[in-house]
């Protein structure tokens, strides 16, 4: 009976606030002591950034759209409404993601290299998804680790590229060789 109403709380919580969690990722979010990364909020189509852009210039960047904008608002009320504690947010250095990650509301965003994107970059793909596998496996917590990235460290890290503003829930496990666990998955719905 239990297991019912949770789904049942979960299914409400999605059609109140117009975002998701499936049970085991909420569960492990509550509980504390987890790592949260999702990738950026949605932005105009189109691959990768304009020729040229400049990391300090959002004007040169492929940016959030207000749709964007709206998802990323949408899995902040999430993570509030549902009592989750973020004790760190860390974001890649791209505009679209530190945006993400302010809109979230979930604290002071801290630029993290290690998340930037990987598209035009597979040079830097070994040293940035070993430095995150470490920077999650040492996580303790008490609360989350938001990480704001982009889809290509996702398919490298996890092997999966989420919905805008969505992404999965992991265990830090320093004793694996990936250094995490998968928990679950979270974001927000379309």
């Amino acid at each position: 009976m239990m297991r019912y109403a949770t789904v049942i709380l979960a299914f409400l919580v999605a059609a109140v606030t117009g975002a998701y969690a499936d049970e085991a990722g909420l569960a492990a979010l509550k509980a504390g002591g987890h790592v949260a990364i999702i990738r950026h909020a949605k932005t105009a189509p189109g691959v990768g950034d304009p020729r040229g852009f400049k990391l300090e210039d959002c004007a040169t960047q492929r940016n959030l759209i207000d749709e964007g904008r709206e998802e990323a608002r949408r899995l902040g009320r999430l993570l509030r409404e549902q009592g989750v504690q973020v004790d760190r947010v860390l974001s890649a250095e791209w505009c679209r993601a530190q945006e993400t990650a302010a809109l979230i509301g979930a604290g002071t965003v801290e630029k993290e290299p290690a998340l930037n994107d990987l598209y035009g970059r597979p040079q830097n793909r070994p040293a940035q998804i070993e430095a995150l596998r470490k920077l999650i496996a040492a996580w303790k917590g008490p609360g989350t680790l938001l990480l704001v990235t982009h889809g290509s460290i996702t398919g490298a890290l996890l092997g999966i590229n989420p919905e805008t503003s969505a992404g999965v829930v992991l265990a830090p496990a320093p004793e694996t060789e990936d250094g995490f666990r998968v928990a679950g998955r979270i974001g927000p719905e379309g």
